[in-house]
């Protein structure tokens, strides 16, 4: 196991000779070990790790300028959202959201401005899939940076580098860490110049992890394949539940042959993931509250990427920062339940399924 550097300074031989480390918000050898197996998951020269997920974004996007504009997929994580229209939009960068599961939607909001495209895929919380490929190729045609979200995915699942994007961002909290117990950010790429704009956001803004936090997402990382194939195993087993129960309306899950990009995913992913989304027949937020109180094995909490099963009500929560006229839009409804579903028996998360219906 790596050990935990507690170390906030680094003895140096004499001024301006480091021996690879000098100060702890700069660099530390546990946080170090944690970058570079997450480069290596995700076939990137280099990675870097923020104190979280939304830190990780808000380094990627502290390399925009006033007048730069960045397109961004329109149904994507609420905080980042939030961070592109209340943090960034004042300070004079301007946003388009598109609907990329059209790679089309994307080349027609291109402007001479656009300095990025930020990619969510499988979005969050519908589910739906965009072609790295294919909007990867459309923007080094414009002399534009791609950045991936592939928090849903994991690099087990997906590994857009490899596709053509130019970084990949992770909440580790999620599918990295696995234990619902860390939070945490990664940016992993082979691009030289992005690495160093990060390592400057690094050393000058300080959103870093602290060395305990790297140590538990690197220890999380030694049984990501088991727990995804498991909640993988587990999440197809039960979209197909829900897919054929009476009661549901619409199941969002890319495994399902009814998804419409499901020939897409099973192009582009290894896996369909261990996040399903679905709306009750009885479309109402009463119904849908009631269905989400009467669980007991699922609990209902933010989050998501754990061994445990977890439900919530995106509208209200993970999404809530969103305006309402602007996630129906999407078809975000606020009747809309999402599941992250663990590593439990398949046949105890059914029966937990069954008897809250």
């Amino acid at each position: 196991m790596p050990p935990v550097f507690h170390t906030s300074t680094y003895a140096q031989k004499a001024p301006n000779e480091h021996q690879g480390y000098d100060y702890a918000r700069v660099g530390n050898p546990t946080r170090t070990a944690l970058e570079k197996l997450i480069a290596g998951l995700e076939n990137a020269d280099e990675c870097a790790c923020f104190a979280s997920g939304c830190a990780a974004m808000d380094a990627i996007m502290k390399a925009m300028r006033p007048g730069d504009h960045v397109i961004a997929s329109d149904d994507l994580y609420g905080g980042s959202y939030r961070l592109f229209t209340q943090v960034f939009e004042p300070y004079g960068i301007d946003f388009t959201f598109a609907d990329m599961t059209d790679p089309a939607n994307v080349s027609s909001a291109i402007r001479a401005e656009t300095k990025m495209i930020w990619i969510e895929t499988p979005t969050n919380p519908l589910l739906r899939i965009a072609d790295i490929q294919a909007i990867a190729g459309i923007a080094k045609e414009n002399g534009i940076r791609t950045a991936v979200d592939n928090t849903f995915a994991s690099p087990y699942l997906q590994q857009p580098l490899d596709l053509g994007a130019d970084m990949v961002m992770h909440s580790t909290t999620k599918y990295l860490g696995g234990h619902s117990d860390v939070i945490g950010g990664a940016v992993a790429t082979s691009n030289k110049e992005v690495m160093e704009q990060l390592r400057f956001q690094v050393k000058t803004t300080g959103g870093v992890p602290g060395p305990m936090d790297c140590y538990l997402v690197l220890r999380g990382i030694k049984t990501l394949h088991v727990r995804m194939e498991r909640s993988v195993q587990n999440a197809e087993k039960i979209a197909r539940y829900l897919d054929e129960h009476p009661k549901t309306g619409q199941v969002f899950y890319p495994g399902l042959s009814s998804h419409r990009q499901h020939q897409l995913a099973k192009t582009q992913m290894s896996g369909f993931g261990a996040m399903v989304s679905f709306s009750l027949k009885e479309d109402t937020l009463a119904s849908a509250t009631r269905f989400m109180s009467n669980t007991k094995i699922f609990t209902l909490a933010e989050s998501l990427g754990g061994v445990e099963s977890l439900i919530s009500h995106p509208a209200s929560m993970t999404h809530g920062s969103i305006p309402a006229e602007v996630r129906r839009k999407t078809g975000l409804k606020d009747s809309l339940i999402r599941l992250s579903i663990g590593i439990e028996d398949v046949d105890d998360l059914i029966e937990d399924l069954k008897q809250a219906f």
